[in-house]
């Protein structure tokens, strides 16, 4: 019996030839991340200093603040400096702050590689799929064990498998084909089970939109999303000067899977996930033309160097409407200086857009774009749900930048092809 790319990577990092779903196996963890809100400050701290703990390899471990950066509040400081000062005592050399969202900042430093094994402290971690690594989440209290181990039980996911054939339209991107994947699964679809990408209309997607689509796996559910490593991988881990230290896996073809989608990308149009649910999704055109009051493109979901590029294009030259905010964060700081130097900010900014710092702020409404009551929000963040990004009393539409953009030269949430 085959097996499929994620039973493969945890084989190897439990060191075993072979795994089959429900296995229940202990892995080695190749990296560990931890954030600011769910690492050091919950119970690791502590626990670390009253037992006089030493983490079992320093030099897998990442800490990046992201969330509370900049700070909004003195609590906010109090705890990334908990993470800045854990990091001094406990010897972890690999501290980020105010680099941006920390999926981000994996990424592009090379810590999340192709063939490996990855945890973090947030739930989000699953974006690494893109590349061919499995990836997931853990609580704090698991990371704890992991920091000092170095290892972890899992349960052996099953698979499902997500078939885009065709490519994409012009006014489609990524975006569209995740939330229409996560609709045909639903919000909890896909729980604890690996979300496979194959096909023609994924090949075709750059680096940057296959992060998308594994970043929002978990909101069906899924442990990990996953796709097949290629040449563009390849190349983007030479760009980023990783050379080895890492290994492609595919699924075998008698691979089992739980179950299979099929898609055509051919015929995707632009979607939006309304309020309260990222499984509530309607193409855009279907969808009544609610006011928009605030919209933002940004986080580790839709604030990529192509995803400002695209929001740029679509604003190139018109305004922001009347009565709506347009707040843009980038991906990175490494994403910010590349917008600096290539004149996508001056687009932007002349459309009427704030450029935020790299920040997780606005996306679960913590700092930098909070929403108020009665207020409606397009956004490229992952989550809608009630007063994700804000009040309890507002609204929150997930779109691709290129539906965004649209949606704040006009008002109201918007196809961009209607423009």
């Amino acid at each position: 019996m085959g097996m499929t790319i994620s039973e493969k990577i945890l084989a190897k990092a439990a060191g075993l030839k072979s795994v089959k779903a429900n296995d229940i196996i202990w892995a080695k963890a190749d990296k560990a991340m931890l954030d600011d809100i769910l690492g050091p400050k919950v119970v690791i701290d502590e626990y670390m200093r009253s037992h006089n703990s030493k983490i079992w390899d320093v030099d897998k471990v990442v800490v990046i603040s992201d969330h509370y950066t900049p700070a909004a509040n003195p609590t906010q400081a109090a705890v990334v400096k908990l993470a800045r000062d854990w990091c001094t005592d406990f010897g972890v050399e690999r501290y980020y702050e105010l680099a941006g969202p920390c999926h981000q900042v994996m990424v592009e430093e090379g810590y999340a590689l192709p063939g490996t094994f990855v945890l973090g402290t947030d739930s989000h971690t699953v974006t690494y799929g893109a590349l061919g690594c499995f990836s997931t989440g853990v609580g704090s209290t698991e990371m704890l064990g992991i920091l000092l181990t170095g290892e972890t039980w899992i349960k052996v996911p099953e698979t499902i498998l997500y078939k885009w054939s065709g490519k994409l339209k012009e006014y489609c991107m990524a975006k569209d084909i995740i939330l229409t994947s996560i609709g045909a699964t639903g919000h909890d679809g896909a729980t604890y089970m690996a979300m496979e990408f194959q096909g023609s209309a994924i090949k075709e997607l750059s680096v940057d939109e296959r992060l998308c689509i594994t970043n929002m796996a978990v909101e069906a559910g899924a442990k990990n999303g996953i796709i097949e490593p290629d040449e563009k991988v390849k190349e983007y881990m030479d760009k980023i000067g990783v050379k080895d230290g890492y290994e492609f896996f595919a699924s075998d073809k008698d691979a089992v899977y739980k179950q299979t989608f099929e898609f055509n990308a051919d015929e995707l149009e632009p979607v939006v996930s309304c309020p309260h649910e990222v499984d509530n999704v309607f193409k855009v055109r279907d969808v009544d033309k609610i006011h928009v009051d605030q919209v933002y493109i940004g986080s580790c979901t839709g604030g990529r160097i192509s995803d400002l590029h695209a929001a740029a294009e679509v604003l190139k030259g018109k305004k922001v409407a009347k009565g709506t905010r347009l707040l843009v964060s980038p991906a990175s700081k490494r994403i910010y200086n590349e917008c600096l130097k290539d004149g996508t900010f001056d687009i932007l900014a002349d459309a009427g857009a704030t450029i935020l710092a790299s920040t997780c702020g606005a996306c679960l409404g913590v700092h930098s774009g909070a929403i108020a009551d009665g207020e409606s929000c397009v956004s490229t963040t992952n989550r809608n749900f009630l007063g994700r990004m804000g009040s309890k009393k507002s609204d929150v539409y997930l779109a691709s930048p290129l539906t965004a953009a649209a949606s704040a030269i006009t008002g109201y949430v918007t196809d961009v092809r209607d423009l």
